[in-house]
């Protein structure tokens, strides 16, 4: 028979062994801290178990549970001499969430159960405290009402403020015995209005309703929502806690207080936190109160007046000291603490790994192995890989004033301040005049690439988290919101509403593409810093990684900056975006609109130069690194002129008339360009094109290798293949360029050319299209789509319900579907490996810099990842990570 119920406290010994899968993070702390001899009140855990059970089976509970229950409030009333329900001594018992991982905030908790009209009197006897017995029933009357009625709860946050009123009070501490027995009374009024029924009175009712709640807390919409941002598994459950009360609410030598064993915003090694006399938990995180400083230092420090614990409870707090630095050593980790005080008797109710800013992760982290607390890999295992984004781009200074408009999605962190803009050309515009802009755009498209790199930041109406926006904005480490739905723009009258609020072109915009908020104004940001713990911590991590590390990046300013941090060459150089340079725009433009061979060449012959230089100049910064260019992909209507103003540029520049370029352009349109007349395609009908960019990657890498001395590592990338035929026609195009330029030149260098896999008759062909290519880089933002038949430009309308619903346990656009498309990918590098041993395996897809998805590479022994220059950092402590569980 599966076992729901697991006690602490008392010296019993259930066996739970602190396992946090079973009991939940606080369960399992708990019990721990009690093994360990630390004051715990004594209690039980339902276990996830039951939750998982509970839900499974129409949210009924197992026959099996009654008998379980009652032992563990026989536990509770054995240790401490009370019965539950007993009118003369009553025993009072909180109910608390826990689930595995933290999730503060978001599930329910209750406070003073056991409480009625008979045990009141007896508590308030046996305590000798009328006055703290009759504000206990009214705390646990409101939180049960909100919690497990689910009532309005600011009905009776305002009955209590028209009492204080009444009486002339500023605080609650200020009422009396006989004002907190009036609000009682006033209360259970508005319970049975609101509810139609009286306050229940019977103690295992409340207990039972209590439970049922903070099950029902982790399906509710809060809940949920943390889930998918935080990547938690819904059939994780949690666990419920039952615990004997105690009263941080009996008078002056009693308290309540939060602290943390280490500053948890700069992970400076001092105890943090606050406490509050005469008080119970909720009054501390609700504000209730303004709560009061743990340490005399951190007093002094603000400048505030009442004193301390440590000033007002010396011995106490020694009590409390000596316990955080039991916990610290025991969990080995930053703690993050909940204790009460019962007139001069220290309690501790909680403990847990302390949440804390990326900057004092890695301080943490670094200071711990310095200490010999943890090693040097455990320290690496310690800081969330995604958490860097924190550090790797400027953030809003958290002391200055938001004129918050809306919010969106948090689509590319970093945050920034410029004139508000609302098309691609103005944005470069303005940036060659010096001037900081914000790109507003309804969404963005592949043809406002110049102006999001123009731009210090990007905002847009409609898209998801993987929406063009978001990519291309991640990829340039640009801040981006997207999606910000209550945006109304007026492209012609260049004005920008949300709500009542109607902004002009020009007018200053801020947004923080880490929260979704777009603001008024200008907002001062601090820039970030990079050395120290930093510096440590990838040392660290380096060490111990077995994957490489690229970047996708095809400027020398991204190349660049990808290089400072870390990347171990260039994954994927997306050729397209240096077509849509307005210098060279309308040369492309001329190139696709020609109707032959010849006016194709004419065109190509004038993009040469452009193409030779671009790759040189990435090529400088990458001497010596590997570099993958991928040869032209997207469908050529992307690059088509739109209005008669281009049409009119083109057909100069062509010489022909601008009624025959209107008709070749119709000609080229497609349904479904996604799935059309793209990638490799482009060069089986037009290999002049792909005899260009060839021809600008050799000759480019030949000057950089004489004017160096490093030569690079071209691997020419050809895209969208799907048969062996398809790769062998480029290939062989590729290879008689080289041979050509190599003659030319008098010199050879190394190169390789392979194929992105990005369709799924790619992968299942591995085995044959590894004959011919030299590498596989897995296009895993395509083969996601072209796998799942989802576009991910659209899907950000849906998706969300998808995950909720638990289709997918993440967007897969974010993190790889390991099932579907990782199943792909295992079986290309299967295939192409037999084919060819030690064929080199990648990804370059968004999903390079996704920690869950570094880990998949590992597990799957590819042989690196690309990701966006600003997520090089991110990948490489991520690979790290994956190398250490690996191991295990």
């Amino acid at each position: 028979m599966t076992r729901y119920v697991y006690r602490f406290g008392g010296g019993v010994d259930d066996g739970g062994k602190g396992d946090k899968n079973l009991l939940g993070g606080k369960g399992a702390n708990l019990d721990g801290m009690a093994a360990i001899g630390l004051p715990v009140p004594p209690g039980f855990t339902l276990t996830t178990e039951l939750c998982t059970a509970y839900y499974a089976d129409g949210e009924k509970y197992p026959d099996s549970l009654n008998a379980e229950f009652a032992a563990g409030i026989a536990h509770i009333e054995g240790v401490t001499g009370k019965i539950f329900g007993d009118p003369a001594d009553p025993l009072l018992v909180s109910v608390r969430s826990g689930a595995r991982v933290s999730m503060p905030g978001m599930m329910d908790t209750v406070l003073n159960l056991g409480l009625n009209d008979q045990t009141v009197a007896g508590l308030a006897t046996v305590s000798g405290d009328a006055r703290f017995a009759w504000d206990s029933y009214r705390r646990f009357i409101q939180m049960y009402s909100d919690v497990v009625l689910e009532l309005d709860h600011g009905s009776f946050e305002e009955a209590l403020e028209i009492a204080k009123e009444d009486k002339g009070y500023s605080l609650d501490t200020e009422l009396t015995a006989e004002d907190w027995q009036a609000l009682v009374k006033e209360y259970k009024s508005l319970v049975e209005k609101q509810w139609g029924k009286p306050f229940p009175q019977d103690v295992h009712d409340q207990l039972w309703g209590a439970v049922g709640a903070v099950f029902g807390s982790w399906e509710s919409d809060r809940a949920k929502v943390y889930r998918r941002l935080n990547s938690i598994p819904g059939e994780w459950g949690t666990a419920v806690n039952v615990q004997a009360m105690v009263f941080g609410n009996m008078g002056d030598t009693s308290a309540t207080g939060v602290a943390f064993t280490r500053d948890p915003a700069t992970g400076e090694n001092a105890y943090y936190g606050e406490y509050l006399i005469n008080a119970q938990g909720e009054d501390v995180v609700a504000g209730i109160r303004t709560p009061q400083y743990l340490t005399k230092t951190a007093r002094e420090r603000a400048g505030a007046k009442p004193l301390s614990m440590e000033e007002a409870m010396p011995e106490t707090y020694g009590e409390l000291a000596n316990v955080f630095s039991i916990l610290e050593t025991h969990y080995r980790d930053m703690q993050d603490i909940e204790f009460t005080v019962q007139q001069n008797k220290l309690w501790m109710l909680q403990t847990r790994s302390g949440k804390r800013t990326a900057k004092a992760a890695l301080k943490i982290a670094v200071d711990m192995a310095t200490e010999g607390l943890i090693t040097e890999e455990e320290a690496v295992a310690r800081v969330d890989p995604a958490a860097l984004d924190q550090l790797l781009h400027p953030t809003l200074d958290p002391k200055a004033p938001r004129d918050v408009l809306t919010k969106g999605l948090p689509a590319s962190p970093g945050a920034a301040s410029g004139q508000i803009v609302f098309d691609a050309d103005s944005a470069e515009r303005l940036n060659e005049l010096g001037e900081a802009v914000i790109l507003v755009r309804i969404e963005t498209s592949p043809e406002d690439i110049h102006g999001m790199h123009a731009a210090k930041g990007i905002l847009t109406a409609r898209g998801g988290m993987t929406s063009h926006a978001a990519v291309v904005a991640r990829g340039m480490g640009r801040p981006c919101v997207s999606g910000a739905g209550s945006l109304s723009i007026d492209n012609v009258a260049k004005t920008l509403r949300i709500g009542d609020r109607v902004l002009k072109e020009g007018d200053i915009l801020t947004i923080d593409g880490a929260t979704g908020e777009v603001m008024a104004g200008s907002v001062p940001t601090v820039q970030p810093e990079l050395a120290g713990d930093f510096g440590v911590l990838m040392v660290w991590a380096d060490k111990v990684r077995r994957l490489k590390v690229r970047a996708n990046a095809e400027t020398p300013l991204d190349c660049r900056t990808a290089r400072d941090f870390g990347a171990e060459g260039v994954g994927l150089c997306r050729t397209e975006h240096m077509f849509f340079d307005a210098a060279r725009i309308t040369a492309v433009r001329q190139m696709i609109l020609a109707d032959s061979e010849a006016g194709r060449r004419e065109a190509l012959a004038k993009l040469l130069p452009e193409q030779r230089s671009d790759f040189a100049e990435i090529f400088a910064v990458m001497a010596g690194l590997p570099v993958t260019i991928r040869l032209l992909d997207p469908p050529l209507h992307e690059f088509l002129p739109h209005g008669d103003g281009e049409f009119a540029e083109v057909a100069e520049a062509a010489g022909v008339s601008i009624d025959l370029l209107k008709r070749r352009a119709s000609e080229l349109h497609e349904f479904n360009p996604m799935l059309g007349h793209r990638g490799c395609r482009l060069g089986v009908t037009y290999p002049e094109i792909y005899e260009m960019q060839a021809r600008a990657i050799f000759e480019a890498a030949i000057l950089v290798a004489e004017q160096s001395g490093a030569a690079p590592i071209p691997e020419v990338m050809i895209p969208l293949v799907a048969t062996k035929r398809e790769l062998e026609l480029m290939k062989a195009i590729v290879d008689k360029e080289a041979q050509a330029v190599f003659a030319e030149k008098g010199r050879t260098i190394e190169y390789l050319v392979g194929t992105m896999i990005e369709l799924p008759r790619a992968a299942l062909k591995a085995g044959e299209i590894a004959e011919v290519g030299e590498f596989f880089s897995f296009g895993t933002n395509d083969l996601t789509q072209t796998t799942i038949g989802i576009s991910r430009d659209d899907a950000g309308r849906f998706l969300t319900q998808y995950v909720d619903k638990g289709i997918f346990a993440r967007d897969p656009f974010v993190s790889i579907d390991v099932e579907g498309v990782g199943e792909l990918i295992q079986i290309a590098a299967e295939r192409g490996r037999k084919s060819r041993p030690g064929i080199k395996l990648g990804i370059c897809g968004e999903h390079g810099g996704d920690p869950a998805s570094i880990a998949f590479c590992e597990a799957t022994g590819l042989d690196y990842v690309s990701a966006s220059p600003y997520r090089v950092p991110i990948a490489r402590l991520a690979a790290a990570q994956a190398a250490l569980a690996h191991r295990k």
